[in-house]
């Protein structure tokens, strides 16, 4: 059983996930309630603009993932783990609660969803599944590579390549990026969580068929969503997806791209809106 607590920090509360670890959310508007699921490499300002604007209509519980953030961390981690943060945030949430979740934070709240959480829909922006051997994914041995830099203390080096070799983002943005104090600082101190959502997309990216198991399980209403400028591989996953769920439909938003989420909220919030209220 999990427990809430405020805390000092104005708009902000903590629950406390089945193993002891605190999961902090700021909750805002009124509402059926929704739980937002962020990415790699971002803590919950990334969805904190769309969060405003879905607080117009919901109840919004925008989280740190354990590890980021103002959230504590566990002893080991393990995706499980992670569930059962989501489920502690829906016990908050009164028992059920939607769920949206982008990128490897849309295969998390899936996971979730899956693993019988009662999730009343499921709202997921380009999960990054791999489906066919055209898709982007990264290459063969890399979880351990990622490993491997962050034992050494090399996180500057694990976030370039995640970016790089995970994300298929050119090397010269990366460059540039690294030459933004503020914006780098940030990235290296979430980088020890990389290895947290290489596992949650486990053997997901290596070009397969996406199997039915364990999505299958994931019952609640889906929609999931991609942007016609992202590249051909996210549109072949989420109609992957949809195929295999009971209840789901593919939708594509013109005009964006992958980092859409925190790029244009306004842009994502009446697809949502919409598909929410049910």
């Amino acid at each position: 059983m999990s427990m809430t607590r405020k805390k000092t920090a104005a708009g902000e509360s903590t629950a406390i996930s089945r193993d002891g670890t605190e999961i902090a959310f700021e909750e805002s508007g009124s509402g059926p309630q929704v739980i937002l699921v962020s990415s790699a490499l971002a803590d919950r300002s990334d969805a904190r603009k769309l969060a405003g604007l879905l607080a117009e209509r919901f109840t919004v519980i925008n989280y740190d993932r354990r590890g980021r953030g103002a959230s504590s961390d566990g002893a080991a981690y393990a995706v499980e783990r992670e569930i059962e943060d989501i489920a502690a945030l829906i016990e908050h949430a009164g028992g059920s609660a939607s769920l949206f979740g982008s990128s490897s934070g849309a295969v998390l709240a899936l996971r979730a969803a899956a693993a019988g959480l009662k999730v009343d829909r499921l709202a997921l922006y380009e999960p990054p599944f791999a489906v066919a051997d055209a898709d982007f994914g990264p290459p063969a041995g890399f979880a351990d590579r990622i490993d491997r830099l962050l034992a050494e203390g090399k996180r500057s080096e694990a976030v370039k390549a995640f970016m790089v070799e995970a994300q298929g983002m050119p090397a010269p943005l990366v460059a540039m990026m690294r030459l933004m104090p503020g914006v780098w600082s940030n990235l290296k101190g979430l980088a020890h969580t990389l290895a947290y959502d290489i596992a949650v997309m486990g053997d997901t990216q290596q070009g397969k068929p996406l199997s039915p198991d364990p999505w299958s399980a994931a019952k609640a209403p889906t929609l999931v969503l991609t942007g016609s400028k992202s590249p051909a591989g996210f549109q072949r996953a989420a109609q992957a997806l949809a195929e295999v769920l009971p209840e789901a439909d593919h939708r594509t938003l013109r005009g964006l791209n992958h980092g859409a989420v925190v790029m244009a909220p306004k842009k994502i919030a009446p697809d949502l809106v919409e598909f929410l209220r049910g």
